[in-house]
């Protein structure tokens, strides 16, 4: 329910109907109230849900790629959260609305998985030492900014890339 929340979400904004995100996930109106009793608490669940995927892949990819590598692979994914939560703002902005700051907790994820990808990276000499971690998640969303938009993802790509030349040890 929550990939096709945030997908319908993303798309249509906060006027999507629940109905409609129900039977595209494959269940009754009455299963998805269970489990989310208001718009709001499907949109917050469904940011969460992103965040804690992005956050996650962290470590799943320090499994299957040198720090380095790994690094880079989530930051590719950073950009692809970060538009996914473009895509979501006005469903968001109900959201804080209604009392609730969906992004409390968001920074401090972020910089927790980079502290784990970039601390990996130190360790194997691939990684400068001297990294602060907040650093390059402000660095992320500015490059995200900055290439909004499909047509502007080699640019993202590119800004990536010059990134991760200055994180790496010489």
């Amino acid at each position: 329910m929550l990939d096709t929340a945030v997908r319908a979400f993303s798309r249509q904004g906060p006027e999507v109907t629940l109905e409609s995100i129900a039977r595209d996930a494959g269940v009754g109106i009455g299963t998805l109230y269970r489990h989310f009793p208001t718009r709001e608490a499907l949109v917050e669940a469904a940011y969460r849900s992103e965040l804690a995927k992005l956050c996650a892949a962290a470590d799943d990819l320090l499994t299957r790629l040198p720090p380095a590598e790994a690094t880079r692979a989530w930051m590719d994914r950073f950009v692809d959260y970060l538009a996914t939560k473009r895509g979501m703002a006005d469903a968001l902005r109900l959201v804080i609305a209604a009392g609730t700051n969906p992004y409390a907790q968001s920074r401090d994820l972020l910089v927790a998985a980079l502290t784990r990808l970039l601390a990996a990276g130190v360790t194997a000499g691939t990684i400068r030492p001297d990294v602060d971690p907040g650093d390059v998640l402000a660095g992320l969303s500015g490059m995200s900014l900055a290439a909004q938009g499909p047509e502007q993802r080699d640019l993202a790509g590119r800004l990536l890339d010059l990134l991760m030349a200055g994180l790496r040890r010489h």
